[in-house]
């Protein structure tokens, strides 16, 4: 199985980001998510493509397994998972050191940015982030 590749964000923990607990507060998640897959794609997409489509984040689904606290260091590692008519799934692992941190498996739905509106995805669009295998596979799911 090809695995797709995964972009390496770092995070910078700020004062703003700790709850009253004194660890990242759960909400702050959803925003380094949002960063991470919007720079993962601005990373791997050529700007004529960038300019004509925008990502719009469906439903994030977050597994926490241990608190962040100022001063981690922190990679967001996002994983480009597969496609399927207008939307895209992507993994978002927050790692401290070989900890995983929380686990952020989302859907996005790719828009027209002239006209706001979904747009299919593709596949010269899917293969800037997705694998060969991958491809076959959405295109499986897609026939059905």
């Amino acid at each position: 199985m090809i695995k797709s590749p995964t972009f390496d964000h770092p995070i910078v923990i700020s004062a703003a980001d700790i709850d009253e607990m004194g660890h990242v507060n759960n909400t702050v998640y959803l925003q380094w998510v949002q960063d991470a897959v919007v720079q993962y794609w601005e990373h791997v997409s050529p700007p004529d493509v960038r300019s004509r489509l925008l990502w719009v984040a469906l439903q994030h689904q977050v597994i926490y397994r241990r608190p962040l606290f100022l001063g981690d260091r922190v990679a967001a590692l996002v994983t480009a998972t597969g496609t399927r008519g207008s939307r895209a799934s992507f993994t978002t692992m927050f790692k401290r050191g070989d900890d995983i941190a929380a686990e952020v498996r989302s859907s996005w739905c790719c828009v027209d940015a002239s006209t706001r509106r979904p747009r299919r995805i593709a596949d010269d669009i899917a293969r800037v982030f997705l694998p060969p295998a991958s491809l076959r596979q959405g295109a499986e799911r897609n026939a059905v």
